[in-house]
């Protein structure tokens, strides 16, 4: 009976060698910067909402305490709905940033590439030239009666 199989320390390696490989794929670093410069972006949305937008709209709406302070009373319970609005508010900035930057930008990045591949330069007079001197060679080297395209 073989047991080299059963070799925990074979078996750690190769789970090591499998790990490494997986970690440092590029798209999974790729991932990792994504998720930390989301992270980063969405403490400066969230400060943004916290710090000036909402306070701003708290001025100009009736109350003295700020949205913070907007709840609404039921049965005995309180129901903060003035930080639910400043968390709305929130996602819609992040949603309304992405959306310009992955769809639109993006977006436009892409079409300005395919307008670019689509639009090939013209033919220079030397490219006209060698273009007709091939096909004359061409033509030449075919056997007579022979069809123009293979079959």
């Amino acid at each position: 009976m073989d047991i080299k199989h059963l070799d925990p320390m074979k078996q750690a390696s190769s789970l090591f060698g499998e790990f490494k490989n997986f970690a440092f794929k590029g798209s999974v670093i790729d991932l990792a910067v994504g998720v930390i410069i989301g992270a980063a972006f969405g403490k400066i949305v969230t400060s943004l909402v916290d710090h000036i937008i909402m306070p701003f709209i708290g001025v100009l709406l009736p109350g003295k305490s700020g949205y913070q302070g907007w709840t609404l009373p039921i049965r005995g319970k309180v129901i903060p709905y003035g930080l639910f609005l400043g968390d709305v508010v929130n996602f819609l900035i992040v949603a309304a940033a992405l959306f310009l930057f992955i769809v639109k930008f993006l977006g436009w990045i892409m079409r300005s590439k395919q307008e670019e591949a689509k639009a090939a330069p013209p033919l220079t007079k030397d490219q006209e030239l060698l273009s007709e001197i091939r096909d004359l060679l061409k033509q030449q080297a075919r056997p007579i009666g022979a069809s123009e395209t293979p079959q």
